[in-house]
């Protein structure tokens, strides 16, 4: 059964994800290789996600990843997650088709 095409705000958090973790492997100055192999998944699982060709990692495969480079799962989540609905702007009145 072929994959369901991902809305423009879960690629955005794929991408965010590829990038939070890119970033920590290489503040730890551990080749994709190596954090490949001590966390126990394929080099190209590893790439496959820093390059955003998977934007949706399996969960055991993000929680292995975050453990070899240092993140926690919270924080990785908190910074890659969509902003709650309290967090977005009020709708302008107008734009509600309030008139005044």
């Amino acid at each position: 059964m072929p994959r369901r095409r991902l809305d423009p705000a879960a690629q955005r958090r794929g991408q965010q994800l590829a990038s939070r973790l890119k970033q920590a492997r290489r503040a730890s100055g551990r080749s994709a290789e190596a954090v490949a192999r001590s966390a126990g998944i394929s080099v190209e699982t590893v790439r496959s996600i820093e390059k955003g060709r998977t934007s949706t990692p399996e969960f055991f495969t993000v929680a292995a990843l975050a453990t070899e480079l240092g993140l926690s799962l919270d924080e990785l989540y908190a910074s890659v997650r969509q902003p709650a609905r309290s967090d977005l702007p009020a709708p302008d009145d107008r734009s509600a088709g309030i008139s005044g």
